[in-house]
């Protein structure tokens, strides 16, 4: 069977083969306690799915726009000026098939064969391998606890070479759950611009922030205007809509023509009843629905935190945001990969090992997702306790 050289550095997302396992075991009768996949565990809210049955109900349910549902796009418009004073018309936002179709469609318009990329080591592991699925080069940018896992303004100068095309950042970060403020994502942004490079940010899981404001990095009047920034979004995270597939893409000004060729020859629409389901997304009634599970977020990561440190796991960067907590565990075993698996053959507990993230320190770290009832992480909290005592 031929394969193309592009598919040969393409790994497996690790993480899903953890939860295929954990399946597997559940299907044995064991109770797993699920901390890897990035998911939230609640329903989708009740206004959206009403909305959904409300269009289908009618039964006219055919292509939208490549650009996405006019509608949806200006309430995406008016909910970056309710919520975060930003001014982003509906013509640079783009409707896409979940986050990874907004950044398709950005790393497809911006990248040539042996353009470099700037990414942070940890991080999204699909971001690098959609770089390569484009021809590009992603580079790791190590991070580590002492910059929050987040890159350096002085770090993208020293990376920078000839053929590096940009810089994408995250913020809220998966693995890490940590926020870039901000005048950070401001400097980033001023320093790849000074390279002649482009500006990718991942907002993925804005919203979900603890003790902290969400921010937008389009709120800042510089970036808005920038010809070199693109925003990536999703409702799959802080609206809870993950299997619906719907994300967006907001472009610099005079981008959509061309995103939009792309986008009808990649997807030719988004999903039509997932577009008009996120109508309902920014619905006061919706909004408080989210808000209060932000709160839950909370709640559980604050009693899961002192929890984990006590066990032994150190957590020097405490997560802002998203629904992760990137532990260090090197006081515990060296090896994060075999005491993953530990945990899910032993204890019935699943989380993430480091190597999907990236390589820096990947085998000191795992990554523990509170996307479950906080008495059941606590649970996992008390199986993992036992755990280490027989080691």
């Amino acid at each position: 069977m031929y394969c193309s050289h592009r598919l040969q550095d393409i790994q497996p997302f690790h993480v899903m083969e953890l939860l295929r396992r954990a399946r597997e075991l559940e299907a044995q009768g064991r109770d797993i306690i699920h901390m890897e996949v990035g998911e939230p565990d609640f329903p989708t809210p009740q206004p959206i799915i009403e909305a959904a049955q409300t269009f289908l109900a009618g039964g006219d349910v055919h292509y939208t726009p490549g650009l996405g549902l006019p509608a949806l796009r200006e309430a995406i418009a008016s909910f970056y000026h309710t919520r975060f004073g930003a001014d982003v018309p509906p013509e640079r936002i783009v409707i896409t098939a979940g986050a990874s179709g907004a950044l398709m469609l950005a790393l497809a318009a911006t990248t040539d064969p042996g353009d470099e990329w700037l990414l942070p080591d940890p991080g999204y592991p699909s971001n690098r391998h959609l770089v390569r699925a484009f021809e590009g080069v992603a580079r790791a940018l190590p991070v580590d606890a002492a910059t929050r896992y987040q890159p350096t303004p002085m770090q993208v100068d020293d990376a920078w070479q000839a053929r590096t095309r940009g810089l994408m950042i995250a913020t809220p970060s998966n693995p890490t759950g940590t926020l870039l403020e901000s005048s950070e994502v401001a400097a980033l942004h001023q320093r790849t611009r000074a390279h002649g490079g482009v500006f990718l940010v991942d907002e993925i899981y804005q919203g979900l922030s603890y003790g902290v404001a969400a921010c937008a990095a389009l709120a800042d009047p510089v970036l808005n205007r920038a010809d070199d920034v693109f925003v990536v979004n999703s409702f799959s995270k802080y609206f809870g809509m993950t299997g619906w597939r719907l994300g967006w893409l907001v472009v610099p000004q005079g981008y959509a023509r061309e995103i939009e060729k792309l986008a009808q020859h990649f997807f030719i629409s988004p999903s039509t009843p997932a577009q008009y389901a996120a109508l309902a997304a920014f619905a006061p009634a919706t909004l408080d629905i989210l808000e209060e599970r932000r709160n839950t977020f909370a709640e559980r990561r604050d009693a899961l935190l002192p929890a984990l440190r006590e066990l032994g796991f150190g957590i020097t960067a405490e997560p802002q945001g998203a629904f992760y907590i990137y532990a260090d565990l090197l006081r515990i075993s060296d090896d994060a990969e075999a005491f993953a698996r530990r945990l899910i053959e032993e204890a019935g507990v699943a989380a993430t090992p480091g190597l999907d993230f990236g390589h820096h320190l990947a085998r000191h770290h795992l990554r523990i997702a509170y996307t479950t009832r906080r008495e059941r992480l606590l649970d996992a909290v008390e199986r993992m306790q036992r755990l280490l005592r027989t080691a």
